[in-house]
């Protein structure tokens, strides 16, 4: 099975406002655990007055015909490449199979649903990927368990479908249609935090690199929601002490291609400077307009962190075309 879609942004993460919103029955796990970033965890001698404690939703045993289901919304609209029903911890309780169904409407309770996985067979304690062929986008999908039982966490991986972009936008976020493409670590933190919504809400928040000790620096590209030019640029540091980068530079791509990492790679792409190598300040937001070089528009962006260390937030501002 291709499995290339958990490399995309999981639209039910919590950290983008992913929330189970409604279940048939979570009579021993509640449903708001399924969109929960950390991994799930067991705790064996942890019970409730319901029974045994399980970090995801578990509905009660099915006496009657039928099955359970939860619904979740989104973070963030988008359409859906692949799910991870992942029954971690489950295994004399998980559901027999699954299906799944989607809609993109404001209401869920008066949406027209439609068909995103067949049922499919699950496996207890482990995870479960169903890669999805629709090409609409949703804000809300429905997991079906056949007939009952537990799931740790649903991971909905997929592409952001941004709204319309008008006046000074941040071009790099995650919310206006921006990815992080590449980069060159992320050995403590992963590189789609640096363009999620909101501040940081730790250091464990942004995008971190593990210490250099060599020669060089690290990196990260960014394809912007569309091209335009940089009107503004935050850095920001927040929650990053002992181990802020140094300095940092940002430079600008213009391509109308799709580029991958490969390309990055392998290409000779010219980058034209945004923001020449500039010293940072710990746990700090750095805000660069005046400071800015360039007046051609960009769809992609480079920051370059020397000589490693971790950013929490890349605002990169600019208005859609110009």
């Amino acid at each position: 099975m291709n499995v290339s879609f958990t490399s995309l942004v999981n639209l039910a993460s919590e950290s983008l406002g992913g929330t189970a919103v409604s279940a048939s029955d979570e009579f021993f796990a509640p449903c708001k655990n399924l969109t929960r970033d950390a991994a799930a965890v067991f705790l064996g001698d942890k019970y409730t007055e319901q029974g045994k404690w399980m970090d995801g939703w578990e509905s009660r045993r099915k006496r009657e015909p039928g099955h359970d289901w939860c619904i979740v919304k989104l973070g963030l609209r988008g359409v859906v490449r692949g799910v991870d029903v992942d029954t971690s911890h489950f295994l004399g309780n998980f559901p027999e199979a699954c299906s799944l169904e989607g809609t993109d409407s404001d209401d869920p309770k008066m949406a027209k649903w439609r068909p995103l996985a067949e049922r499919t067979a699950l496996r207890g304690g482990m995870r479960n990927l169903i890669a999805i062929a629709d090409p609409g986008s949703i804000t809300h999908l429905r997991l079906n368990i056949y007939p009952d039982g537990g799931v740790a966490r649903l991971r909905v991986y997929g592409e952001v479908a941004p709204p319309a972009l008008k006046g000074l936008v941040d071009l790099a976020a995650l919310a206006s249609g921006g990815r992080a493409i590449c980069c060159s670590d992320m050995f403590f933190s992963h590189k789609d935090n640096l363009i999620l919504p909101g501040r940081s809400p730790f250091m464990g928040g942004g995008w971190e690199t593990k210490r250099r000790r060599g020669p060089g620096f690290d990196w990260i590209i960014v394809k912007l929601a569309t091209t335009g030019k940089v009107e503004r640029v935050e850095i920001d540091t927040d929650h990053y002490k002992g181990n802020y980068p140094d300095r940092a530079s940002l430079e600008g791509l213009e391509s109308g291609e799709d580029l991958s990492p490969t390309d990055f790679r392998d290409r000779d792409l010219k980058w034209d400077v945004i923001l020449p190598q500039t010293k940072l300040e710990a746990d700090f937001r750095h805000v660069f307009a005046k400071e800015l070089r360039g007046e051609s528009a960009v769809s992609y962006v480079r920051l370059s962190i020397f000589p490693d260390g971790g950013i929490a937030r890349l605002r990169v501002f600019g208005r859609a075309g110009a």
